[in-house]
């Protein structure tokens, strides 16, 4: 899981100088569990910057089809575009993302409800259902607050939808950019506490 995931991340990414650039969420979860040496220095990368190699398309909900793929100053927009443009869902891959077992991003208002709504593929075992499900009823907060979670058994991830809008923390002024990288660090932790969670043989 993210363990594995980051060790390998380490190894790939170290240079002859012991040094080794990364970004706040990565940073804290290395130190946390003792993955680097001491003679080893951590250099904080602009959280900013996290994304600026990502795919990135805008799709049609009803055809899902693309009507364009968009650079990373796409993201600059605030995430209102969202409401302004319902008939459009957003798509992005990212290598981050590969890291969290999470094969991408797909981000919409929820023409029912009006909210901002996430859906992804996360890939862990099947027998994490009630961890799941137990940190997301923790994590997401309100009356009104809801998930859909269903293990695909032909993909072998759990398919995950959740609103954006009950996550501690949101904030529609936000721009698409500051959006994904809040729910990158949402599910970062989802998956830290699961594993952690595991490992404590609960």
């Amino acid at each position: 899981m993210l363990h594995k995931q980051m060790q390998r991340y380490i190894t790939s990414q170290m240079n002859a100088e012991k040094k080794l650039e990364i970004y706040t969420e990565e940073k804290e979860y290395i130190e946390k569990h003792d993955l680097i040496s001491n003679d080893v220095t951590l250099i904080e990368k602009d959280p900013t910057t996290r994304f600026q190699d990502a795919y990135i398309e805008r799709c049609d909900k009803e055809t899902e089809e693309t009507l364009s793929e968009e650079s990373y100053a796409f993201l600059q927009q605030p995430v209102v575009y969202l409401q302004k443009h319902r008939n459009e869902f957003l798509y992005l891959e990212s290598n981050w993302l590969e890291l969290i077992g999470v094969d991408a991003i797909t981000f919409e208002v929820n023409d029912v409800f009006g909210t901002y709504d996430i859906m992804v593929g996360l890939k862990l075992q099947k027998k994490f259902e009630t961890a799941l499900k137990e940190n997301l009823r923790k994590e997401l907060h309100g009356d009104a607050a809801r998930f859909e979670l269903m293990f695909n058994q032909n993909d072998g991830v759990w398919d995950l939808n959740f609103p954006l809008n009950y996550v501690d923390g949101f904030q529609e002024e936000m721009s698409l950019e500051e959006a994904y990288r809040f729910i990158y660090r949402f599910l970062f932790t989802l998956v830290e506490r699961i594993e952690d969670r595991s490992k404590g043989g609960n």
